[in-house]
């Protein structure tokens, strides 16, 4: 697939996702970890898939990781967990929103230093990049709404919640 179409499938992914939490959303299990999941193991992929990177560039995509989930996990807290209709719900916040500005200064930092350094190209995958904030996020949120005692909405079927 070409890279440019890639990034905007990706771009529109996580802006349907955004504008969804943005106005409140029944928060799902299974809606919560698979589009993080699917999208690291996607970014995993086209890394073992990558030709010339190297040790040196695993310690690189090692930190990028250890910082994309960090600051998810971070984003993971400003998101309001909430009961409504006997469900968890989630519903991004202002605050969530100054959190990804910042997380994406850091991260541009962090890839900007990891380019001077000499990291390939290659080892930096948007898709990994994406999936690793978002799991971070929904380490956080699944774990809130855990501790909340309030059950999870149930999957949607035919389209509808239930």
């Amino acid at each position: 697939m070409n890279a440019w179409v890639s990034a905007a499938l990706i771009a529109a992914v996580a802006v349907a996702v955004v504008v969804k939490r943005l106005r409140g959303e029944p928060l799902n299990a299974r809606e919560l970890f698979a589009a993080p999941l699917i999208l690291t193991g996607i970014g995993a992929w086209t890394l073992w898939k990558a030709e010339g990177v190297g040790v040196a560039d695993a310690f690189w995509v090692a930190g990028g990781v250890l910082l994309g989930v960090s600051l998810g996990a971070v984003r993971g807290l400003t998101i309001q967990v909430f009961e409504k209709e006997g469900v968890l719900w989630q519903r991004y916040t202002g605050r969530t929103f100054a959190v990804m500005a910042v997380s994406a200064l850091i991260s541009f930092g962090f890839g900007l230093l990891a380019g001077r350094m000499g990291m390939h190209p290659q080892a930096r995958p948007v898709q990994l990049s994406i999936g690793v904030g978002f799991l971070g996020e929904a380490l956080v949120v699944g774990a809130r709404g855990l501790m909340a005692g309030v059950p999870f909405a149930p999957e949607a079927r035919d389209g509808r919640r239930r």
